[in-house]
């Protein structure tokens, strides 16, 4: 019954889906054009975009092909090894580790494909009215949503039944042996998914910040021309950024959290029910009971002015949520054991317990959004601090804006503690796991009002280039300004799911390595916090320069066109976009490379030489440091944003002021910190865990070559 609940869900997902794809195709960017004239516009606009992002992501899947057949041949190498496993493992974890590759790329081909339409149908909605462009939009955002969902889940159980046949009996219930065996190889699909979704987050991060910075220092401080304008030779490659980074990126990214966070709690489970095949599945189960719960939290609402606009997305993840705690409890007293079991080392475990701990990520997941929406949204008082500080220069906006993100990363931090001491308390490190796809539960919604803002964003700036109208202009920003909002708290969904994803991977990884306990004083110990803790100043060090780099190179760009072009500032030249997209192609693919491999091959490299026990301090140390790094960094550049959009709605003085010169200056500074370095230190963590256990029998086997040389 669980393996036909599971198919259905995943086929109903993709199948809603292609419903909302099918509403967005509906809307006619011919028939919702004012005149011919505006329908050529649009129509050339989004070609260059769309074929922007397109080349952009057949250029990034080619490099990554290069690394995805390179890295199964490392998988495949170092893992079938007769001295730590079956020889065959290493080659069913390298398949595995492609499937979940392929996997996550298409969901970010699906997911780009459909913003581009929706951007420019999104558009051409709001000429009719604000509810046919926000529903047009969060339609677009949908099918990224379901489509995720849809993949996620029947890519996992496609992987399942294959490894069920090739090692399994089907009349036979599983060994033990068997059972860890499977779910072993199953963390190679969630590797493969997270792999991909840190070049897609770091490489797209890369782009769009350089477009932003470029697009917004040039043109808005310096030549003082408005956001959007089609003078700025940057305004395309910004607009093609939104979508490789906040769409493709992010799409990827949790597609990542969803893969893994399900196959660590598999892997925990495989002692306990290797002989249950209902309960081996119930992560991957209460996983699909998101998608119903947020296609009726979609359907649920619409917006019909611009106080419903902000209202409409909240209530429905508010919705989603709820439906999903109350479906999630039924289904769990349905397939876990009656009266008690042991789950690893928690005796007395029962199917409410289990239920509680998955409850506990759920609801904080929630929190979090919440949280990040209040210290992100110039509806409320931080944000506004920070404008309010503008007027007396770049520097306190700066310095009101690193202290907004500071103090923003406390109560998310001490959430996320409530919720490990819950999780385990009632489930032992099933329960983190648990907890872990609790908060991602709501998924689809999550993701749907998350995609939803670059698709407003980019329907804006199309408004603008094609002189539409102000009218028209309006509307899409009253749907811009509620997107920011869903980025943000979608970004603080990211986070704080990524936390305990990865430290339920880190629970499977000290199973499998036999680690009992883990000694503070153990001066391997010791070190391996501090490598970890270092890991993530590297790698936000890393992507900060590469922004720097790529924008400095857009700036360039960008300034060469105003003073060269003929009658380029007077309106009659038109700019050289498809340069600028090529500069932020280039520039992103360059330097996503050496971030990128820098967390591949430290978890390999740290465990050969150090062991086990120093790679297990390693991940603790950038686990900690990265939840508080990313919350800080991903809050400050949205509350920085915002900040800016209150000033341009007439606050403080308006646009054109010192305060509004500030806010520029200080959202550029934000930008690499809240769309690539805050929002990729989610995988860094994510995947140094996942790979430290799919190459945890070679770690046993061959690791610490280092310290036994210096054993007495």
């Amino acid at each position: 019954m669980v393996e036909e609940l599971i198919l259905g869900s995943g086929l109903a997902s993709l199948g809603v889906a292609w419903y909302f794809s099918m509403r967005v195709q509906s809307v006619s960017v011919e028939k919702g054009s004012a005149s011919p004239e505006e329908f050529e516009r649009l129509t050339k606009i989004t070609k260059a975009i769309r074929d922007g992002a397109m080349a952009f992501l057949f250029r990034e899947y080619r490099t990554l092909a290069v690394f995805i057949v390179a890295f199964a041949a490392v998988i495949a190498v170092l893992i079938d090894d007769p001295l730590t496993a079956d020889v065959h493992e290493g080659h069913y974890s390298a398949c595995a580790f492609v499937v979940g590759a392929i996997t996550s790329i298409l969901a970010g081909f699906i997911g780009m494909r459909t913003a581009t339409a929706g951007n420019v149908r999104t558009a051409v909605s709001a000429r009719e009215s604000l509810e046919k462009g926000f529903a047009t939009a969060i339609n677009a955002g949908a099918v990224m949503g379901f489509g995720l969902s849809g993949l996620a889940v029947l890519g996992m159980l496609a992987c399942y039944f294959v490894l069920f046949k090739m090692l399994g009996t089907a009349d036979i219930p599983l060994s033990t042996e068997q059972a860890h065996t499977i779910m072993e190889i199953l963390s190679g699909f969630g590797l493969g998914a997270s792999s991909v979704a840190l070049f897609a987050r770091v490489g797209g991060g890369i782009y769009t910040k350089a477009a932003d910075v470029g697009a917004d220092l040039v043109g808005k401080v310096e030549a003082g021309i408005p956001e959007d304008d089609p003078r700025n030779p940057a305004v395309i490659a910004d607009n093609v950024g939104d979508n490789v980074g906040d769409v493709a990126g992010m799409g990827a990214d949790l597609f990542g959290s969803v893969a893994e966070s399900t196959c660590a709690a598999m892997v925990i489970g495989a002692l306990a029910f290797h002989d249950q095949p209902t309960a081996l599945l119930y992560p991957l189960a209460i996983s699909c009971l998101g998608i119903p719960s947020s296609f009726i939290g979609i359907l649920a609402f619409k917006a019909k002015t611009e106080a419903q606009v902000q209202s409409s997305l909240k209530n429905m993840l508010i919705l989603a949520t709820v439906l999903m705690a109350i479906m999630s409890y039924f289904l769990t007293i349905k397939l876990l054991p009656e009266g008690t079991f042991t789950l690893g080392k928690k005796e007395g475990v029962t199917a409410t317990a289990v239920y509680l701990a998955f409850l506990s990520g759920l609801v904080s997941g929630y929190l979090i959004g919440w949280l990040t929406e209040y210290f992100t949204s110039h509806a409320y008082g931080p944000t506004r601090e920070v404008a309010e500080a503008s007027k007396t220069g770049t520097a306190t906006n700066i310095i009101y804006g690193l202290a907004l993100g500071y103090n923003s990363a406390v109560i998310p931090s001490l959430l996320i503690a409530a919720t490990i001491i819950i999780a385990v308390s009632q489930a032992g490190m099933y329960g983190i796991a648990l907890s872990a796809i609790g908060m991602l539960g709501t998924i689809s919604v999550a993701l749907t009002i998350d995609a939803y803002g670059p698709v407003a964003d980019n329907a804006g700036g199309l408004a603008e280039m094609a002189h539409m109208g102000a009218d028209i202009r309006q509307r899409t920003d009253i749907l811009d300004a509620a997107g920011n909002t869903t980025a943000a708290m979608g970004k603080g969904f990211a986070i704080g799911s990524a936390a305990l994803t990865s430290l339920a991977l880190f629970s499977a990884y000290v199973t499998q390595c036999n680690i009992d306990s883990i000694d503070l004083l153990d001066p391997w110990v010791l070190a391996g916090l501090l490598v970890g803790g270092s890991l993530t100043c590297a790698f936000s060090a890393m992507t900060m320069r590469s922004v720097g780099l790529a924008a400095l190179a857009m700036i360039e760009e960008v300034r060469y066109q105003f003073k060269n072009i003929p009658g380029l500032m007077e309106g009659t030249g038109e700019a050289d976009y498809a340069r600028c997209v090529d500069i932020a192609t280039q520039a992103s693919l360059r330097e996503m490379l050496k971030p990128g491999l820098m967390v591949v091959f430290t978890p390999i490299i740290v465990g050969w030489l150090f062991g086990p026990t120093m790679l297990a301090g390693v991940l603790i140390g950038a686990l900690v440091t990265a939840v508080i790094f990313a919350i800080s960094m991903a809050n400050s550049g949205g509350s920085w944003d915002n900040a800016k959009k209150y000033i341009e709605a007439g606050a403080c003085g308006g646009r054109g002021t010192d305060a509004h010169k500030a806010a520029v200056v200080g959202d550029t500074v934000g930008d690499p910190f809240k769309d690539t370095s805050g929002p990729a230190l989610n995988i860094l963590i994510k995947l140094m865990a996942i790979i430290s256990l799919v190459f945890a029998p070679f770690v046993v086997a061959h690791g610490g070559v280092i310290t036994k040389m210096l054993q007495p």
